[in-house]
């Protein structure tokens, strides 16, 4: 009743697809997983499940291969919007539509619990002694690689960690407006003297960059992976310079006045936004992020090559995150607090790496196209990083996360 009544269908159809596949995934043991692909084998299999469907099919569909339906409570709703009842007999009417042998798994305790475990052929039970003994289930031993997620959580929100969660959070509040305020209001050295003191950790492995500008009156092309807003602020910070300039695609306007560094709104009309790049380099370096939109899991989305096409020789820079409670990004309307949850964190770190100066003309001494740069430059950093190499872009994200193309 709390966690569904007065909220919106589609709402909480976006929350089972976007945002509980992760913490579900997180909580599968291997060896459980072995067995039900086993039994399913060389047929599918009708997942029940005591939790609402709404919550687990698109999880269980493309997670656990070879399900052919999904059957669960269902929740009444009127008009839209959940009531927060259940629909009774909602299990047993669907599953009556599948014919065939059933087999049943769950814990020992669930036994005289659930009415239809009598009519399994065949019943598999685990006690909590042998459950301890499982181990997690590794990312590369997903069904399919766990690109994007969305939501606010960093961590599996059991019982105690939601608690510890609750009880920082008025602390958390405070602290990211602190910090805030003492990466707009004071200079870099200071604030970065400061923010190290209010627990934020920033490492740099820098290059030694000339200090001459890449052209006559040209400044330097930074190209970086995205993984927060904050990407160009540390990048600024890791190179002492007030005078950089980055561009945005759609952040929103809170995000762009807070910001302490210059921001350029692009249009994503290709030859109006390489104007406007070669217009910034004529006043300064500046901060490209040709993903596009940001990424929290060691993935790279497509590069777009446009970087490649107004300039020379780029500067990639390889970032890393961590966080333990809140992610700095997300997918929906409130995007201005982005940042502002992951200063949150009580330890949030930046890893800044700069790989040197990279042609965009020839590669191993060879000529290459804007889109071979574009993909070097990705593959540089994915290999820097570890990160796999994806071909998916912004709009693939959002159409999954929100089901729009990423324009606010």
């Amino acid at each position: 009743m709390i966690s569904f009544g007065g909220l919106k269908e589609e709402e909480v159809t976006r929350v089972g697809r976007a945002v509980l596949p992760k913490h579900l995934l997180e909580d599968v043991g291997m060896k459980g997983l072995e067995m039900v692909r086993c039994k399913m084998q060389p047929r599918g299999i009708v997942c029940v499940t005591r939790m609402p469907r709404v919550m687990v099919e698109t999880f269980v569909r493309e997670y656990v291969r070879g399900v052919e339906d999904v059957v669960g409570k269902e929740v009444k709703s009127v008009g839209g919007y959940y009531t927060g009842f259940v629909r009774e007999g909602s299990v047993e009417g669907k599953l009556e539509l599948h014919f065939g042998e059933f087999v049943g798994f769950g814990s020992s305790t669930m036994v005289s619990q659930h009415q239809l475990f009598p009519v399994c052929k065949d019943f598999h039970f685990v006690d909590e002694a042998e459950k301890r003994k499982w181990h997690a289930l590794q990312q590369d031993k997903y069904a399919k690689p766990l690109v994007f997620h969305d939501g606010r959580l960093a961590f599996r929100p059991t019982p105690l960690a939601a608690l510890a969660m609750y009880m920082w959070l008025p602390l958390g509040i405070l602290l990211s407006l602190i910090r805030s305020l003492v990466f707009i209001c004071l200079p870099q050295n200071t604030s970065v003297l400061i923010e190290a003191f209010l627990g934020m950790k920033t490492r740099i492995n820098q290059c030694n960059f000339a200090d001459a500008n890449c052209g006559d009156n040209s400044g330097r092309l930074f190209i970086c992976n995205h993984r927060t807003l904050l990407d160009p602020v540390y990048i600024s910070v890791a190179l002492n310079k007030q005078r950089i300039s980055a561009v945005t695609y759609s952040v929103s306007r809170i995000t762009e006045l807070l910001s302490p560094i210059k921001t350029v709104r692009l249009t994503r009309n290709r030859e109006e936004d390489k104007k406007r790049i070669e217009e910034l380099l004529k006043h300064g370096d500046l901060v490209v992020c040709p993903e596009g939109t940001t990424c929290r899991e060691p993935y790279l989305l497509r590069f777009s090559s446009l970087f490649a096409e107004v300039a020379d020789e780029v500067h990639p820079v390889a970032l890393t995150t961590k966080v333990g409670m809140f992610y700095g990004t997300s997918t929906g309307l409130f995007k201005f607090m982005d940042h502002i949850y992951f200063l949150m964190n009580p330890w949030p770190e930046y890893d800044v790496k700069f790989l040197g100066k990279m042609s965009t003309r020839m590669i191993n001494g060879k000529c290459c196209t804007g889109f071979e740069a574009a993909n070097h430059v990705q593959s540089e950093i994915g290999r820097v990083l570890g990160y796999g190499l994806t071909k998916l872009t912004r709009k693939d994200k959002y159409l999954m996360l929100a089901g729009n193309e990423g324009y606010v």
